[in-house]
C-alpha cells in the first residue's frame, strides 16, 4: 500500500550511495504469501514494521508491489509489449545481484493531486510518474479496461481518490445534557412514587375508608400505567438521510452502470378507499396526482387504488384524474412544484413565484389553474352524469323489453309487466360489473365481481421528452411519462369473510406482485397525499443502507391540515408522533399506524429477517444471535418441527398461483441493499436492476384478476401469517407487532419537509368515534394471541412494554372515571382521601408534581413539541378516557365473552369546499352516547362544589382543609374537561336542547341518589348540613 512511512523507533538514515545518488525517498517492497515484507529497493535496512509508523507525511514512501507478471523475481519482462519499464537501481557485478524491479504504469489524466504531495527536493517519484504519463494504484498496480489485466478490470484512480464509501443514513443522538437529566428524573419519580404509595397504603383514613380504598386502587393503577408509558421513552433518537449519496450510488454513471440509469428498486404505492360518499373522489384524485408526480424513477414506480366499494364513481373519477395528470405531472417536473397536490398547491397563501426562475412560469401556472378548475367541475359533475347516462340506457332497455314482450304476447304487454333491472352503465355502453346505484344481486357492496383496470400503462424504459404545443404548455426537455396506475376492486360474494380493509390490502398485494412486483410497498389513505416529493427517496435511504435488509418497514409521521388553530381535540397528536414514536425508534422501531408506511414486501409475506437477535434473561438483558431457521421444501405444516414461537415458523401456503409464488424470490432479491462495501451483508451487486420491466400481456392481467377473487385465500395463510393480519379493527398495529415478533426492525423517518399530509376529523363526535375504534382494536389485541405477554424472545424488553401498553391503556378508563368522581364524593361527604392534609402528604404530592413537570419539559425539549400541544394532549386523554375508552372496554368484553361483533362507521373525509367557514364542523354538535359519561362527571363536580361550599359555610366548625382539597381536585377535573364543555356549547354558545335535557336528568338522579345514601336528619352537626 502506498502510504507515508516513518519508523516508530528510528528514522530512516539517508545515506548516499556509491554512485552519489541522492537519498531514496521511495521504498519498494513486496508482501509474500506468508505476510513477510521483502524489500525490492537498494536500501536493505528499510523498516516497514508499522502500518502507520510515523507522522512525517510525505518524506518516505513504501510501495508494496503485487506479484504481477512484470515484477516476478527471476523473470525478464523487458520486451513485454504494452508496458513501460523504469530501472530503479543498477545490477550487482557478481551475477547473483538483485534482478531488475519494474512497476507497471499506464496513462492517466488525473494525477495532479498526487504531484501536490511532494515535500522534498530529492528524487520526486510522483513528478516522474506525472511527466511520463504514468501512475500507480493505491495499494496495488492496476490497468485500464482496454489493457485488461488483473482480477478487477473496472477499477480506476477516481474510485480510490474521489469516491469514498458513504452511508445513506445516520443516527443523531439526543444531547446528553437533555437525555441524562430526563432519565434521572424518571428514576427519581419512580422511587418517590414507590414511597408515596407505600405511605398511602399504611396511612388509611378511618373516617372514610371507602373513599381511601377507591383512591388507593386508582393511584396504584395510574402508577402502573405511567410506567408502561414512560419506560419505552428511555432512549429517543433522531435520524437523518443523505439524498445526495443515494443519487451518487444509484443514479450516477459507473463501471457497472455506464449510462447512469437508475439502479433503485421498484416501489408500489397503495391507496385505499371504500365509499365515495364519505371519501370524496376529488380528495382521492388529488392524492393520486401527488403520487404520479413524485420524484422517483418513473419506470420504477407503480400506483394502485384499492376501491373496496366497487363504485363506478371512483372508477370514472380515476379515469379523469389520469387524463388531467398528463399535463399536471410534466408541469410539476418542469417547474419543480411543491406540494404536488393541485388543491393544496393552489390554496397556498405564500407567493407562488418565489424561487421560480423560468420566465414562462406565470403563464404556465395560469393555464394549469384553469385546467384544474375544469377538472374539478368534471369531477363534481360525475355523479349526475352517471345517473343521467344510466337512466338513458335503462330507458332504452326498457323499450326493447316491452317491444319483445308485445311481439310474444300478440301486441299487448303482459299483465305482470316488464321487469328491467335498473343497471348502472359505463361510458362504453356496458354494465358496470361493480356496485350499482340501485344495488341488486351480483351488484352490491358485498356482492360483485372483481375489477382490475390498468389506467396508465407501463411506461417506456427510455425517457419520453415533450415538445412545444400552442394549445398546451411547452414541455420541451421535460419527461412526460406517467407511472403505471391500476384500479383494483376485489371480488366480493355472500358467505365469505372479506376482512374489511386488511382483506382489501392483501388482495392489492397479490395483484401488484403479478403486475409490477415492487420490492417495497407504500400504503396511504385516500386523504393522505405527498407533501414532499422526495419522501420515497428518504425511505429508500434506510432500506438501501448498511443493515437495511433487516428493516421491515419505514413509518412516517402523520401530519394533518384543516385543524383549528387551537387544536381543541389534540388532532395533531404530536405527543404520540413526535414523542412516543421517536422514542420507540431507539428500541426495535415504531409501531405501524395504518398510513404513511413503506413496507418491505418480503417481510410482509411473513418471512424471517436474514439476521436477528434474541433477548433472554432478566429484563431481556442477555443478547444472543438467533438461530437461523431453514426452510425445507415439500414439508407439510403438520410435520414441520415447532419452533419456540408460532410466529417464527416459515410461511408456506400462499395460494395456487405459480406466477405469484415465483415473484417472491424476485422481490426478496431486488429489495437487498447495494453490496458496495465489505460491511454490507446480504447485498446485491451494482447494476442488477437496470433491465427494463417486461410489458404486460393478457395472461398476466388475467392472473392478476384471479388472485383478487374471494376464494383465493381459502386454505392459505393470508391474514394469519402472510400480509395484513386479520381479526382486529386495528389491523395496522397487529401487522407491525407480528413483524417485530419475528425479529425485524422498523425505522421512524421524520423529514425536514413533512413527507405526507392528510385530514383529521375536527368535530368532537367524529373524533371520539375515531378514538373508540382505536381503543376497541387495542382491547381485541389484549384478548388475542397478539398480546405482548405471549411475544417471542426476539422482541426487546422495552419494545414488549410498549406493545403491552397498546393493549392495556383502554382499561385505564375504569380507574380514570372513578378518580374523576372522587373529588365530588369528597365534597358530598365532607371527607377526603387522606385523614388530614399533613406535611408528608403535601411533600410527596409536591415532589411528584415537580418531577412530572420537569420530565414533561425535557420531553418537550427532545421531541420538539410545544407546551400547548402537550396540555391539549393531557386534556383529551381525560376526555377520551372517560368516554370512548370506557365504551371500547365494554364493547371488547362483549365481543370476547358473548361474541357480539362491533361495526364502525367510516371516518368522513372533508372535501374542503366550504371556503367561507373552514372550521364549520368544529362547532357542529352531533349528539352521541359517548357524551353521557363526561357530561355526568362535569355536572356532578359542579353540583358537589356548590354543596361542599354551602356545607362549609354553614357548619359550626368549618373544615376548610378538606373542602380545599376536594375543590382543588374538582377544578383539576373541570380544567381537563374544558374542551369538551366548549364543544358542547357550539357556535356562540348555542347549546342543543338535548344537552339541557341530559344535564337536568343527571342532576335530579344524583340528587335523589345522594338523599337515599345520606338522608337528612333534624340536627346540625359539625361539618354537615342537616335539616
Amino acid at each position: 500500500m502506498a502510504t507515508s512511512r516513518a519508523p516508530r523507533e528510528r528514522n530512516l538514515q539517508q545515506q548516499p550511495s556509491n554512485n552519489g545518488r541522492p537519498p531514496q525517498a521511495v521504498k519498494f517492497a513486496r508482501r509474500t504469501s506468508s505476510g513477510r515484507i521483502v524489500s525490492l529497493s537498494r536500501d536493505d535496512d528499510m523498516d516497514v514494521g508499522g502500518e502507520f509508523s510515523g507522522q512525517n507525511d510525505y518524506i518516505n514512501y513504501t510501495v508494496l508491489m503485487p506479484p504481477t507478471p512484470d515484477n516476478q523475481p527471476g523473470e525478464d519482462n523487458n520486451n513485454k509489449p504494452g508496458y513501460m519499464s523504469s530501472r530503479l537501481g543498477p545490477q550487482g557485478g557478481d551475477g547473483s545481484a538483485k534482478m531488475d524491479r519494474r512497476m507497471s504504469i499506464m496513462n492517466s489524466n488525473n494525477n495532479k493531486s498526487m504531484l501536490l504531495r511532494t515535500q522534498t527536493g530529492d528524487f520526486d517519484h510522483n513528478r516522474w510518474l506525472f511527466e511520463t504519463k504514468g501512475t500507480y494504484g493505491v495499494g496495488n498496480a492496476y490497468w485500464t479496461e482496454a489493457e485488461g489485466y488483473g482480477r478487477d478490470e473496472r477499477l480506476s484512480m477516481q474510485d480510490f481518490m474521489d469516491k469514498p464509501w458513504k452511508p445513506l443514513t445516520r443516527k443523531v443522538q439526543v444531547p446528553a445534557a437533555i437525555l441524562s437529566p430526563y432519565r434521572l428524573l424518571i428514576v427519581i419519580r419512580i422511587v418517590v412514587l414507590f414511597f408515596f404509595l407505600g405511605w398511602r397504603v399504611t396511612n388509611p383514613n378511618p373516617e372514610a375508608i371507602w373513599l381511601w380504598a377507591m383512591s388507593i386502587v386508582c393511584e396504584l393503577w395510574f402508577a402502573f400505567s405511567w410506567l408502561l408509558d414512560i419506560l419505552p421513552k428511555f432512549n429517543p433518537i433522531n435520524r437523518s438521510t443523505d439524498l445526495a449519496a443515494l443519487k451518487d450510488k444509484f443514479e450516477k454513471p459507473s463501471p457497472s452502470n455506464p449510462t447512469g440509469r437508475s439502479d433503485l428498486p421498484g416501489v408500489d404505492v397503495f391507496v385505499s378507499t371504500a365509499d365515495p360518499e364519505k371519501e370524496p373522489p376529488l380528495v382521492t384524485g388529488n392524492t393520486i396526482l401527488s403520487i404520479l408526480a413524485t420524484d422517483y424513477p418513473i419506470e420504477k414506480l407503480a400506483c394502485y387504488i384499492s376501491d373496496d366499494g366497487g363504485a363506478i364513481l371512483t372508477f370514472e373519477a380515476m379515469a379523469e384524474t389520469v387524463n388531467f395528470a398528463q399535463v399536471w405531472v410534466p408541469f410539476c417536473r418542469k417547474h419543480n412544484i411543491e406540494p404536488r397536490n393541485p388543491d393544496s398547491y393552489f390554496n397556498q397563501k405564500t407567493d407562488p413565484t418565489k424561487g421560480k426562475k423560468k420566465p414562462d412560469f406565470v403563464k404556465d401556472r395560469r393555464w394549469i389553474k384553469r385546467e384544474y378548475d375544469e377538472f374539478k367541475v368534471r369531477m363534481n359533475g360525475l355523479p349526475e352524469a352517471i345517473r343521467k347516462r344510466s337512466h338513458s340506457y335503462n330507458s332504452k332497455e326498457e323499450k326493447k323489453e316491452k317491444t319483445i314482450a308485445r311481439e310474444k304476447n300478440g301486441g299487448e304487454l303482459p299483465k305482470e309487466g316488464v321487469n328491467v333491472p335498473k343497471a348502472t352503465w359505463m361510458a362504453d355502453g356496458t354494465h358496470w360489473p361493480g356496485t350499482w346505484l340501485q344495488p341488486t344481486a351480483d351488484h352490491s357492496k358485498g356482492d360483485h365481481a372483481g375489477i382490475l383496470q390498468i389506467m396508465s400503462k407501463v411506461p417506456d424504459h427510455e425517457p419520453v421528452m415533450g415538445h412545444p404545443d400552442e394549445k398546451k404548455l411547452d414541455f420541451t426537455g421535460v419527461d412526460i411519462r406517467l407511472p403505471m396506475f391500476v384500479y383494483v376492486s376485489r371480488e366480493k360474494r355472500p358467505g365469505f369473510d372479506h376482512n374489511k380493509k386488511a382483506g382489501a390490502m392483501n388482495a392489492t398485494v397479490r395483484a401488484s406482485a403479478i403486475l409490477s412486483n415492487g420490492p417495497f410497498i407504500l400504503n396511504l389513505d385516500c386523504d393522505h397525499y405527498f407533501y414532499n416529493c422526495q419522501a420515497i427517496r428518504e425511505g429508500i435511504c434506510f432500506m438501501m443502507d448498511r443493515g437495511g435488509d433487516r428493516i421491515c418497514y419505514i413509518q412516517f409521521p402523520q401530519r394533518f391540515e384543516g385543524i383549528d388553530p387551537s387544536d381543541r381535540y389534540a388532532n395533531h397528536n404530536t405527543v404520540f408522533f413526535d414523542g412516543s414514536m421517536r422514542a420507540l425508534d431507539g428500541l426495535q422501531g415504531p409501531v405501524y399506524v395504518g398510513t404513511g408506511c413503506m413496507f418491505r414486501r418480503y417481510a410482509l409475506y411473513g418471512f424471517l429477517p436474514p439476521r436477528a437477535n434474541e433477548y433472554t434473561g432478566l429484563l431481556g438483558r442477555t443478547k444472543s444471535q438467533a438461530a437461523k431457521i431453514e426452510q425445507h421444501p415439500n414439508d407439510d405444516s403438520e410435520t414441520e418441527p415447532l419452533t419456540s414461537h408460532p410466529d417464527l415458523n416459515l410461511p408456506k401456503k400462499f395460494g395456487n398461483s405459480e406466477m405469484f409464488n415465483d415473484s417472491i424470490a424476485v422481490a426478496e432479491y431486488q429489495g437487498r441493499p447495494l453490496a458496495d462495501h465489505v460491511s454490507v451483508k446480504n447485498g446485491r451487486p451494482p447494476g442488477a436492476l437496470l433491465h427494463p420491466r417486461p410489458p404486460l400481456d393478457a395472461p398476466t392481467v388475467a392472473e392478476a384478476v384471479a388472485v383478487i377473487s374471494c376464494w383465493f385465500e381459502d386454505n392459505t395463510e393470508w391474514g394469519e401469517r402472510i400480509g395484513w393480519i386479520y381479526g382486529s379493527v386495528t389491523e395496522d398495529v397487529v401487522t407491525g407487532y407480528r413483524m417485530h415478533n419475528r425479529g425485524w426492525r422498523s425505522v421512524y423517518c421524520i423529514t425536514k419537509r413533512d413527507a405526507f399530509r392528510g385530514t383529521a376529523p375536527i368535530n368532537l363526535t367524529d373524533r371520539l368515534h375515531q378514538v373508540l375504534r382505536w381503543a376497541t382494536g387495542s382491547i381485541e389485541i389484549f384478548f388475542s394471541k397478539n398480546n405482548a405477554f405471549l411475544a417471542s424472545n426476539r422482541l426487546k424488553f422495552l419494545q414488549r412494554i410498549a406493545y403491552l401498553n397498546v393493549g392495556i391503556y383502554p382499561f385505564t378508563s375504569f380507574f380514570l372515571v372513578t378518580y374523576c368522581f372522587l373529588p365530588a364524593l369528597s365534597l358530598f361527604s365532607g371527607s377526603f382521601i387522606v385523614q388530614g392534609l399533613d406535611v408528608a402528604f403535601l411533600c410527596y404530592l409536591l415532589v411528584i408534581t415537580i418531577t412530572l413537570t420537569l420530565i414533561s419539559l425535557l420531553e418537550v425539549k427532545w421531541s420538539g413539541i410545544g407546551l400547548e400541544e402537550w396540555w391539549r394532549n393531557e386534556q383529551f386523554w381525560v376526555i377520551g378516557g372517560t368516554s370512548a375508552h370506557l365504551v371500547a372496554v365494554l364493547q371488547g368484553l362483549l365481543k370476547v365473552i358473548a361474541g357480539i361483533e362491533i361495526s364502525f362507521k367510516l371516518t368522513s373525509k372533508s372535501a374542503g369546499e366550504d371556503v367561507d367557514d373552514e372550521f364549520a364542523e368544529l362547532y357542529l354538535v352531533k349528539w352521541t352516547s359517548l357524551f353521557i359519561m363526561p357530561l355526568t362527571i362535569i355536572i356532578v363536580n359542579l353540583v358537589a362544589i356548590v354543596i361542599g361550599f354551602t356545607r362549609t359555610i354553614y357548619s359550626v366548625l368549618p373544615q376548610w382543609g378538606k373542602f380545599m382539597g376536594g375543590l382543588f381536585f374538582s377544578f383539576w377535573v373541570l380544567a381537563h374537561m374544558y374542551p369538551f364543555i366548549k364543544g358542547l356549547l357550539g357556535r356562540r354558545g348555542r347549546v342543543p336542547t338535548i344537552i339541557y335535557v341530559w344535564s337536568g336528568l343527571i342532576s335530579i338522579i344524583f340528587s335523589l341518589l345522594w338523599l337515599l345514601i345520606s338522608p337528612p336528619s333534624d340536627s346540625l352537626s359539625s361539618g354537615n348540613i342537616d335539616v
